[in-house]
């Protein structure tokens, strides 16, 4: 990457989360002067453990709701890009809270659109969405251009987040230079991530307390990836729009690991084991949640017009996660998190 980010202002929601926090470290190491937008951390996340308030500009605590708020927040960033990571990002809290779902997922996009289509000087704009996005009736790898759907109400926000950008970009003259961009990623994982109803924290939740790991849905299938492949993705896609390199009529990215790198729950818990000892429980429910059974992204495209690809397989990503955990007792998370990076900028 050179170096393009190299002093850029750039404007993060949702960095107190899992990507954000990893996302707003490597724009750190690459000299980046960064402002972020979010709800407060939670007491247990990378952010607080690795002390990330320090590396920013400033650091808003409000909610992507709030349009003045964050139309305030980025017009005096005077920022250069923009990333939106805000959400609302579980399904199973979808069904538990449907409303504040679509509210932040949508209502929060269409904030934060809005106000990049007022701040004109702004030259490139990543949204972020997700794998879940597209519709799932049929088992196939998705691309692109594949029909949009979503069962559960995270999905289908998600869904609704994309088609909020399409109508921006094809409205407003503003847009005509592709400043606005979505990507969808798959199942990221990573070291210091606490968020409920993930895998890799319940893993480690189950191997710190000694109880049994309990696991939903053994046998689906994702798309799992170290969290820094699609953040790589991220930047290039907001530096070639910085630089009008993009092509025409490519505003959706997907991010996602080797197809054979798709495996189910039960495999990456069993490669876990290997690693670490701890128990496992499968639950059997008479109902429920309705979730996505297989999943898979075609990543073609990124690969051709991006030159991007993924580096870690999931073993090695595996392997990372593992590294990580172990590490952080001797050393900063923060500096663990850029050894990895400068690790995995190298390959």
């Amino acid at each position: 990457m050179n170096n393009f980010w190299k002093n850029k202002k750039v404007f993060i929601t949702g960095h107190t989360g899992f990507k954000g926090s990893w996302l707003s470290i490597f724009l750190h190491h690459l000299g980046a002067k960064i402002t972020g937008y979010s709800l407060p951390a939670t007491k247990k996340s990378l952010y607080n453990m690795a002390n990330l308030k320090k590396i920013f500009t400033k650091s808003y605590s409000a909610d992507v709701r709030d349009f003045k708020k964050l139309y305030s927040a980025i017009k005096d960033s005077k920022t250069d890009i923009v990333f939106h990571l805000a959400a609302q990002p579980l399904v199973l809290e979808s069904y538990k809270n449907p409303l504040e779902t679509f509210q932040t997922n949508m209502i929060g996009t269409l904030n934060l659109i809005e106000a990049v289509r007022k701040l004109k000087y702004i030259k490139s704009a990543v949204i972020i969405t997700t794998d879940k996005v597209y519709d799932t009736k049929k088992n196939k790898v998705f691309k692109e251009t594949d029909l949009l759907g979503g069962s559960d109400p995270y999905s289908m926000s998600k869904v609704c987040c994309e088609l909020i950008s399409k109508s921006y970009s094809e409205s407003f003259e503003v847009f005509n230079k592709r400043i606005l961009t979505t990507a969808r990623a798959g199942n990221v994982i990573g070291g210091g991530d606490y968020s409920k109803d993930r895998i890799i924290p319940d893993i480690y939740k189950s191997y710190n307390t000694k109880k049994k790991l309990l696991i939903r849905n053994p046998n689906h299938v994702r798309p799992w990836q170290h969290v820094l492949e699609p953040l790589y993705g991220y930047l290039i896609i907001a530096e070639k729009t910085y630089k009008k390199k993009l092509p025409l009529n490519m505003e959706n990215w997907n991010f996602a690991p080797n197809i054979n790198d798709c495996k189910s729950v039960l495999y990456v818990v069993n490669k876990f084991k290997k690693k670490i000892n701890f128990k496992t429980k499968l639950i059997t429910q008479k109902r429920r949640k309705k979730e996505t059974k297989i999943l898979k992204l075609d990543s073609y495209k990124s690969k051709k017009h991006l030159n991007w690809k993924p580096k870690w397989s999931l073993s090695e990503t595996i392997n990372k996660i593992v590294e990580w955990n172990n590490l952080i007792k001797t050393k900063k998370p923060l500096d663990v998190c850029k050894i990895q990076i400068m690790e995995y900028l190298k390959k």
